[in-house]
C-alpha cells in the first residue's frame, strides 16, 4: 500500500519546543528544577490556581494515587467512580486502600451517569471519582451536591479533559481536587506526566512530600546555591518528581493549548458533518448544559447490527487500510481483577458494556488534515458500505 500508516495520535511539537528541550540537555539540569517550576507556575496561571496547590508529577495515575491516599481511607472505605475509563481509574482506588465502586454511565455522553450515583452511596462512601470522558465535562454541579450532601471528598479525573470548561469555568480552577495527564496522545503532552489542581492546601503539602521519596524538601530546594543538602524524611514516600526535560515540553504544550483544542474540536465536528445519517455508527454527544469540550479523542460506537461487522473486525480492517484506531476504553469490570476481587460480572452495567464492546477511537490529532480526515472516512464507507 502506497500510502503512510496514519496513526490515531499523534503529539504536534513544534521547533521552539524541541529548542527548549535541548537548551535543558545543554544545562545540565535535567530532574527537578527550574523548568518544573516554571511549568508549575503555568500551569496555576491557565488554571487560576494557588502556585502551591498546582503540583506536576511524572504521570496523572501518580496524581490520582497521591491524591487519593491523602483521604487516608481505612478499611472498607469506598470511592464510587466509573467503569468506562482507563484501569488506573480504579488502580489507584485500591492501592489507597478503598473499595472501587462502579456505576453505570449515560450511553450519549459516555459519562457517569449522576442519577445512580446517589443509590451508590453508602456509609462507607468517602469520595467519589468521575471522569470526564473524552475531554466531555460532567454535570459538576451535581457531583458536587450529592458531594455536599453525603459530606463526601470529590476527585475529578480529569485526564482526557486539560482545557476543557464546565459552564463557564475551566476545570481545574474550582471544586474539590482534578488530576491532567499529559501522556502523548492527550490534549497536551510532557512525555509523560500529569498534574495535580486542589483547593486543599493539606492534600497539596501531602503530594508534594509524597512525590519526591517523602523529603521535607524538593531537590531544587536542597541543590541550588543556597541550598543544604541536609534534610528529613517525614514520610515513606515515592519517586514522582516530574524531570525538567519533561517540562521543557509541557511549557511550550501549555501555550499551544488553545490552538490545539481549536483544531481537534473543528476536526471533530467535521467527522460529525461526514457522518450525518450513517447507520453503522453513534456519534459521541455533548451534554445539554454549557460546556467545551477539549476533544481528546473522537470515539464513535460501532453500531453492531446495521454494520455487519465488530468493533475488533472493525479495527483490523482499519489497520489492513493502513490507518490506525483506538480503543477507549473496555469496562474496567469486566476485568478480571476486579471480577474475581469484587465479583463484579458481565450484565452489572448495561450502558458500560454497550460502549466497551463497540467504542473506537478514530484519528485526531492537531497536525491532522483535512484529506487525512476524507481518507479515514473512505476507508470506513468502503468497510461498511462496499
Amino acid at each position: 500500500m502506497s500510502e503512510q500508516f496514519l496513526p490515531f495520535s499523534k503529539p504536534c511539537i513544534d521547533q521552539a519546543t524541541i529548542d527548549e528541550v535541548v537548551e535543558c540537555l545543554r544545562s545540565g539540569w535535567l530532574a527537578t528544577g527550574p523548568r518544573v517550576k516554571r511549568f508549575e507556575s503555568d500551569l496555576a496561571k491557565y488554571f487560576k490556581k494557588e502556585v502551591s496547590n498546582t503540583l506536576v508529577l511524572t504521570s496523572a495515575t501518580a496524581g490520582l494515587q497521591l491524591a487519593l491516599q491523602s483521604l487516608n481511607f481505612q478499611p472498607g472505605d469506598e470511592v464510587i467512580t466509573t467503569s468506562i475509563t482507563f484501569a488506573a481509574s480504579a488502580n489507584t482506588i485500591v492501592q489507597a486502600g478503598a473499595k472501587p465502586v462502579f456505576v453505570d454511565v449515560e450511553l450519549e455522553t459516555r459519562n457517569i451517569d449522576i442519577r445512580k450515583v446517589e443509590k451508590a452511596i453508602t456509609a462507607k462512601t468517602k469520595a467519589i471519582l468521575p471522569v470526564h470522558f473524552a475531554g466531555v465535562p460532567v454535570d459538576l454541579d451535581a457531583v458536587y451536591a450529592l458531594a455536599k450532601k453525603y459530606n463526601l471528598r470529590v476527585i475529578e479525573d480529569a485526564a482526557h479533559a486539560v482545557g476543557s470548561f464546565y459552564k463557564d469555568k475551566i476545570i481545574g480552577s474550582f471544586g474539590d481536587t482534578q488530576v491532567f495527564s499529559f501522556h502523548p496522545n492527550k490534549v497536551m503532552t510532557s512525555g509523560e506526566g500529569g498534574a495535580v489542581t486542589t483547593s486543599d492546601a493539606n492534600m497539596a503539602k501531602f503530594i508534594s512530600v509524597m512525590r519526591f521519596h517523602g523529603i521535607d524538601r524538593e531537590a531544587w530546594n536542597r541543590n541550588a546555591k543556597e541550598g543544604s543538602q541536609h534534610y528529613d524524611v517525614i514520610a515513606a514516600g515515592y519517586k514522582y518528581n516530574m524531570m525538567d526535560i519533561q517540562a521543557a515540553l509541557g511549557i511550550h504544550q501549555l501555550a499551544h493549548l488553545e490552538e490545539f483544542i481549536a483544531k481537534r474540536t473543528k476536526l471533530a465536528l467535521r467527522y460529525n458533518e461526514l457522518f450525518a445519517g450513517w447507520e453503522e455508527l453513534m456519534l459521541p454527544q455533548n451534554p445539554d448544559y454549557s460546556s467545551r469540550n477539549s476533544w481528546y479523542i473522537y470515539a464513535p460506537l460501532i453500531n453492531i447490527e446495521k454494520a455487519k461487522i465488530t468493533r475488533d473486525e472493525f479495527m483490523q480492517k482499519m489497520k489492513e487500510q493502513n490507518i490506525g484506531t483506538g480503543l477507549h476504553y473496555e469496562a474496567v469490570h469486566l476485568y478480571s481483577f476486579y471480577q474475581k476481587t469484587y465479583g463484579y460480572k458481565r450484565g452489572d452495567f448495561s450502558n458500560a458494556e454497550i460502549i466497551s464492546d463497540r467504542i473506537v477511537s478514530l484519528p485526531l490529532f492537531p497536525d491532522m488534515t483535512f484529506a487525512d480526515q476524507d481518507r479515514v472516512v473512505t476507508a470506513m464507507r468502503k468497510i461498511f458500505k462496499g
